[in-house]
């Protein structure tokens, strides 16, 4: 229940206490606001003031404007909602920011509209070189499916063409041919991963299961320098700032990322906090594999005092995707047009067998880093809730704050066990706008009862952070991830999705306040961030934004549509709306 904050309460928080003598007046006083500091129970405030790059009061407007002096810059927002930074606890940007560096993509929502796109590109890239399409998911093309291989060589015959959605992509025959995959093609080291082929003749339909796995393919179009790289995310982050975004984690950087990252924050141009989940391998001979997770122990940037820039651990991949067809399930996927399933007993592609899970787990414990995992299905959850489990009995694990990527499909009992183990867990609404109509299609709608089971996790007290899992284009609504947070809890609250009649499973929606915090302290939490920011309370930073409607008590269907107004980083102004 939300409540205002009280004299009282304020002196609890530091607010409301009686000025000291000789200390300094704040450089900047909001009042007249609703201030949401996002903390459980103590919630509303009439003000906030702000010195240097922190908060030091919170209370009311007489308290605050009380404190005042002859440099403090006063704001009246005139009864506008405040809240803290927005938090992205999954996301992509460095290498979503440099998508289009080569060329725009349009908008696709048709298998029309990708086959228009390789005939267009087939037009301006020489023949014989590559032509890629990545991250443009079936679920939400209107057919729900892939182009066919047939499809792809009638509009681009002369070229290579890799149509990519997650781990798993189409091929044209020029494709396939350059891969040497054929009928006897055999994916080396009997590693994860599956050529479908044609239940008649047996030749390759051009589907490839988690082919990223296995096979290795050339750069194509223009790539950016060091400085395009820098100037790239500058852009991204300032339409981060714009949608009230002020801290993101890169869920899964490479060694090549991070000096893009660094020269951003060394030019002073970062407007936004980021946290690193460093790359690491899961195959090849597991000492390497521990070696590999030492060596991001090593890096510099683990855990340093900059909270503009920190690794906080690493990021492997347990299974395959949902939006493609190979996410690991405990059930069949059941036979599908729509993902090209032709096997009944086929539930999805498990890449970590659980020992070496467990090694990789107990090894990043060891070294203090925060284990995270893309884990999608039902099967792969249980099985990373279940390493956490085992190493749990002999080496603490909370302080790491062990965490699971995506996590949609999942279980009372996983929930459960989440909850004793301290599990965190960062989750991507947008999926649920995005893609429930195909869900329901294959699975129908009672096995999707515990799909993003938002209510039952902040029930049961787990730690769940908003994210996007943005991987392409800037633009909160035009990526293909949509990263605006609004429209994000506008889903967690309402659980209604695109081309969906009704709502998947209400009983799982979150109330205002916990989608709030769901963007906010939850998200901190998670990337190590919850003592600086994440909720508005004297000593944290001053990562605020101030929204053009009230998210408490505004309709339902206008949440979406929320427009941010001012962002502020550590008390500095870097977005106005004009």
């Amino acid at each position: 229940m939300l409540r205002p904050i009280t004299a009282a309460a304020c002196l609890f928080l530091g607010g409301a206490c009686p000025v000291m003598p000789r200390e300094p007046a704040p450089d900047l006083i909001l009042h007249h606001a609703k201030v949401v500091t996002a903390e459980p129970g103590l919630s509303l405030a009439e003000a906030i003031a702000i010195r240097g790059e922190r908060i030091v009061r919170v209370g009311s407007n007489a308290e605050l404007l009380a404190l005042q002096g002859p440099g403090t810059q006063t704001v009246d927002l005139a009864g506008k909602m405040v809240l803290p930074g927005l938090i992205d606890c999954h996301a992509h940007p460095q290498s979503a920011s440099v998508v289009e560096f080569d060329h725009p993509i349009p908008q696709m929502d048709s298998i029309q509209d990708v086959l228009d796109y390789f005939a267009a590109r087939a037009k301006v890239v020489p023949e014989g070189q590559w032509i890629v399409l990545r991250q443009e998911f079936i679920t939400r093309l209107r057919e729900q499916r892939y182009p066919s291989r047939a499809e792809l060589d009638r509009v681009a015959p002369k070229h290579p063409v890799l149509f990519t959605t997650g781990p798993d992509t189409m091929f044209n025959s020029l494709g396939l041919k350059l891969n040497q995959i054929d009928r006897n093609y055999v994916i080396p080291d009997g590693g994860p991963g599956l050529v479908e082929k044609d239940a008649h003749t047996g030749e390759p339909t051009g589907l490839v299961r988690t082919f990223a796995r296995f096979l290795k393919l050339p750069a194509a179009g223009r790539q950016p320098t060091l400085p395009d790289q820098e100037r790239c995310l500058a852009d991204l982050f300032h339409d981060y700032n714009s949608v009230g975004i002020t801290a993101v984690c890169d869920r899964d950087v490479y060694p090549d990322q991070v000096p893009v990252y660094q020269a951003l924050r060394d030019h002073g141009r970062a407007t936004v906090r980021v946290a690193l989940s460093y790359h690491v391998d899961s195959d090849g001979d597991l000492s390497k594999v521990r070696e590999a997770i030492q060596a991001v122990a090593r890096q510099p940037l683990f855990r340093n005092k900059d909270p503009m820039l920190r690794i906080i651990g690493l990021k492997t991949y347990l299974d395959g995707g949902m939006l493609t067809g190979s996410a690991y399930l405990r059930e069949p996927w059941g036979v599908s047009a729509t993902y090209g399933i032709t096997d009944p007993a086929y539930r999805g592609v498990r890449f970590i067998p659980q020992d070496r899970l467990e090694a990789m787990v107990r090894e990043a414990a060891e070294q203090g880093l925060q284990f995270t995992a893309h884990s999608v299905g039902d099967g792969a959850v249980h099985a990373l809730l279940d390493a956490y489990e085992t190493v749990s009995k002999t080496l603490p694990l909370r302080a790491s704050r062990p965490c699971i990527s995506h996590s949609n499909f999942m279980s009372r009992e996983a929930v459960e066990q989440a909850a004793r183990l301290g599990i965190m867990l960062d989750i991507q609404p947008a999926w649920l706008f995005l893609d429930t109509r195909t869900l329901v299609n294959q699975f129908g709608y009672d096995r999707l009862r515990y799909f993003q089971p938002l209510r039952s996790l902040f029930d049961a007290r787990v730690i769940a952070g908003g994210g996007s899992d943005h991987m392409q284009k800037i633009g909160s609504l035009r990526s293909n991830n949509p990263y605006n947070p609004f429209l994000g809890m506008a889903t967690a609250i309402s659980r209604r999705a695109r081309w969906y009649e009704g709502r998947l499973h209400p009983e799982e929606a979150l109330s205002r306040e916990q989608a709030i915090r769901f963007y906010t302290l939850n998200s901190a939490t998670i990337l190590f961030l919850d003592d600086a920011a994440g909720s508005l309370l004297p000593g944290k930073f001053a990562d605020l934004i101030v929204v053009d409607r009230d998210l408490l008590s505004s309709p339902e269907d206008q949440i979406a549509g929320t427009q941010v107004l001012r962002t502020y980083l550590a008390g500095r102004l870097i977005y106005e709306k004009k």
